[in-house]
């Protein structure tokens, strides 16, 4: 089940981590585009899916019915369409590092944000971590002569979308499901007016562009699953680590593939995040471990 568990999550990160191949393909088309056909198809997709399982369709009939859900996953619906927008943009800008960055400071922003809206306890191990990460930031500001906007944005807008959908009241597969149906019609009305200006670019860019906007539905989806499933089978701590593996291959893609500059500068930032990734592992390990072991010591 533990080995089941680990090929689906290090699946779901590895899908992640890839996507700048997939968007940087459709480095023609504008992002905005890009962003409203991965909405659309990603609907198409999950109503597949949602109609392929047994559940039926009641949550979504409840979902409509009740205000406080549809405000909650308008607003999640809001911050993912910015996170995805911001990232397709990015990465066809020629930012991957950048935005490799703000997937690696977004676990500690989860626990600003867990400290400031969930009343949690800053434990002495997470305080240093995001102290050292702060001033990794701090240092790439002052550098660089400006904060680095986009890992920011990215980490933000992903870690206030996470503690919505922490506390929402659907699944993986059926949130994103209603927060691509809220999301449809403003995309669908964005593709249709660049067509009535002229300037659309599907179906008018070649079988290939074609293909590739379609196919956004399914490469938002299928990472998405395999989180689901391995994220039923593994320990948050498990998780927590495997996390790690998108932003790491997105920096080497934006490095090696893509050719950006690591300077000096950025490196020694880099480095300073790196290693309050380091500290906040270690603590959330050694926890783990020690409440495992207690567990078990409680059990008769």
């Amino acid at each position: 089940m533990k080995n089941k568990g680990l090929i689906y999550g290090a699946g779901a990160y590895m899908l992640w981590g890839l996507l700048p191949l997939y968007w940087r393909a459709l480095h023609s088309v504008p992002a905005l585009e890009i962003l409203a056909h991965r909405v659309v198809w990603a609907l198409v997709v999950t109503l597949a899916l949602v109609a392929l399982r047994r559940g039926g369709w009641a949550w979504l009939r409840e979902a409509l019915r009740t205000p406080r859900t549809i405000a909650l996953f308008a607003l999640s619906a809001l911050l993912l369409s910015v996170n995805w927008g911001i990232y397709i943009w990015a990465v066809n800008a020629g930012h991957v590092v950048e935005t490799s960055l703000g997937y690696f400071i977004n676990p500690l922003v989860n626990v600003l944000l867990g400290v400031l809206f969930l009343k949690e306890r800053l434990r002495p191990g997470q305080a240093l971590a995001v102290a050292v990460a702060l001033g990794g930031v701090l240092y790439l500001t002052v550098q660089l002569g400006a904060p680095p906007w986009i890992a920011l944005s990215v980490a933000v807008t992903f870690g206030l979308y996470g503690l919505l959908r922490k506390t929402a009241p659907l699944g993986s597969l059926e949130g994103l499901t209603f927060e691509t149906l809220l999301m449809f019609l403003p995309a669908l009305g964005f593709l249709l007016w660049q067509e009535r200006l002229g300037v659309g670019v599907f179906p008018h860019s070649g079988l290939a562009s074609t293909l590739l906007l379609i196919g956004a539905g399914a490469v938002t989806a299928a990472p998405l699953l395999l989180f689901a499933a391995g994220a039923r089978r593994l320990t948050l701590t498990t998780l927590g680590i495997l996390q790690y593996i998108a932003p790491t291959i997105q920096f080497t893609l934006g490095v090696t593939l893509f050719g950006e500059l690591l300077t000096t500068e950025r490196l020694i930032g880099f480095a300073m995040v790196w290693a309050a990734l380091a500290i906040y592992t270690l603590e959330s390990t050694i926890r783990g471990g020690r409440a495992a072991r207690a567990q078990a010591a409680a059990r008769p």
